[in-house]
């Protein structure tokens, strides 16, 4: 759904010919950033946004052991400051939006998870610890007095999400974004405000990216009330 990005018109205008932007972001960030992508190189004409969507951890691993990118955007700030300690940002990270958890079930809650706790007798699924997915809900299950075992640790969300929509687990958690995203496809359980977690996102732009002025760009369009409205009609909170 676009949410009023048209003729969105960034600091740096019309770039050079045949540019590209390479942006590195989490993939709880695929819906937004990619109708971002849209509005940009239109506003851009002749600059191909090129978008790397995955975890935030295997994302600052492949910038800081070289892979190219001009912008990068994590779920968390640990990631950020794996690339910000290796003195590979131009800048301080900028947050621009946050998120929390929820927990996702196959359509109808075959299983009829209620609660947090109902999570000890299902079989389900959560992110790696290693993503800002599953230090969050590693940081949420070590809250309940009975910590329960999640059958396998994925990858990234969007494996979490995969896995809860095919019915292959009874339950799994997510960010609200992606369950929102998924839509008909799962069903949500809330978690309590006060056992919840609350992830910050950050951006920035890659040292030595040879498009600093696009890069600053694509950064101020998600920063604009434009890029905001994006975000909050996805379910993101504020920074």
């Amino acid at each position: 759904m676009a949410v009023g990005l048209t003729s969105v018109s960034c600091s740096g205008g019309a770039a050079t010919d045949n540019s590209q932007l390479t942006v590195f972001a989490a993939s709880s960030l695929t819906e937004t950033f990619t109708e971002l992508e849209s509005a940009f190189e239109a506003d851009h004409p002749g600059v191909d946004v090129v978008i790397s969507f995955g975890s935030s951890g295997t994302l600052t691993e492949q910038i800081t052991a070289g892979a190219p990118a001009d912008v990068v955007a994590t779920a968390d700030d640990t990631s950020m400051g794996v690339v910000a300690d290796a003195h590979l940002l131009t800048a301080e990270p900028v947050p621009f939006a946050s998120n929390t958890m929820v927990i996702a079930t196959p359509p109808g809650n075959p299983a009829n998870v209620d609660a947090l706790s109902d999570l000890a007798s299902v079989d389900f699924v959560m992110c790696d610890p290693s993503a800002p997915c599953g230090a969050a809900a590693e940081r949420i299950l070590a809250r309940l007095p009975t910590r329960p075992q999640p059958r396998s640790l994925e990858p990234d969300v969007k494996s979490v999400l995969t896995k809860v929509a095919l019915d292959e687990v009874d339950a799994g958690l997510v960010y609200v974004t992606d369950a929102i995203a998924a839509g008909d496809a799962v069903d949500t359980v809330a978690i309590p405000a006060d056992v919840n977690v609350i992830n910050a996102y950050y951006i920035a732009t890659v040292k030595d990216s040879p498009s600093p002025d696009v890069a600053a760009d694509w950064i101020s369009l998600v920063n604009s009330q434009a890029g905001q409205r994006v975000f909050g009609a996805a379910g993101f909170g504020p920074p």
